[in-house]
């Protein structure tokens, strides 16, 4: 049993995605998130660019103790997993990008696989890597969706929110084209606006939600460590962000369906 919590990251709100699917999954574990909101977006940034930041959010999230890092971020995981890996070997580190590859793989029947993400994501050819080294012969259409994350981190939400339905539209058409059966939401941000983006791409195609897929990955880490938290007591939950604090309470108490504003604090 190891009671320290874990350490979670993303460039905002997306990453809030995990911390909801872990809550769900493992009420018991504790977590620090960190939503680098004053550096939002990730996806228009160089990889070097990416890669600082990347190392400055893992460095505030141990000095808070924690047993293991999940880079809530695809961004983020597409172009400094290597470094995370490597500066960081005492400790379980993950990312999101394997992990929705592998469910994307299983959920596919026509081995048609689409990808939304960051320019910086869909740039770094990870993801069709990933899918190819489960699947070669997949079909893999990638998008970048430069206009999704500003949208979501400025309260666009609503599927019924004109300009989240104009891009989500300009995004889903080249994957209806391509005939793909599954799409990866790679990027945190999109489930957040997973309505907008059914509605563009039809009921017939399966989402995968990336952070979601991450989160069974982090738990089975933990327990082959023997690392898993104390089950018959509920985990404490601590946010923090970069800028912002106001909207990021806003987006993020609406998105998990409860009050985060006495444990959210401005670094």
């Amino acid at each position: 049993m190891d009671t320290r919590p874990i350490g979670i990251f993303d460039s905002g709100l997306g990453g809030l995605t995990a911390v909801r699917a872990l809550t769900a999954a493992a009420p018991w574990e504790s977590f620090v998130y960190l939503g680098d909101t004053a550096n939002a977006p990730y996806g228009d940034k160089t990889r070097e660019e990416i890669r600082a930041l990347s190392r400055r959010n893992i460095a505030f999230l141990r000095s808070r103790g924690v047993k293991a890092l999940l880079a809530a971020c695809n961004t983020s995981t597409a172009n400094a997993m290597d470094q995370m890996l490597d500066e960081n070997r005492d400790l379980p580190v993950l990312g999101v990008i394997e992990p929705a590859a592998e469910a994307a793989v299983s959920a596919t029947e026509k081995g048609r696989i689409g990808l939304m993400a960051t320019a910086a994501t869909v740039a770094s050819g990870a993801y069709e890597r990933a899918v190819r080294r489960l699947l070669p012969d997949a079909a893999v259409t990638a998008v970048a969706c430069p206009k999704l994350v500003p949208l979501v981190e400025s309260g666009h939400t609503d599927a019924d929110d004109p300009a989240l339905r104009r891009a989500a539209e300009e995004y889903a058409a080249p994957l209806r084209q391509a005939g793909t059966d599954t799409v990866i939401l790679g990027c945190t941000h999109y489930p957040i606006i997973r309505r907008a983006i059914r509605r563009a791409m039809g009921p017939d195609v399966t989402l995968i939600d990336s952070g979601a897929a991450s989160v069974g990955a982090l738990l089975k880490a933990l327990e082959a460590r023997d690392a898993l938290g104390d089950t018959e007591k509920p985990g404490s939950r601590n946010f923090f962000c970069s800028a912002g604090r106001d909207r990021f309470i806003a987006g993020g108490s609406a998105f998990l369906g409860w009050d985060i504003a006495s444990r959210t604090e401005q670094i």
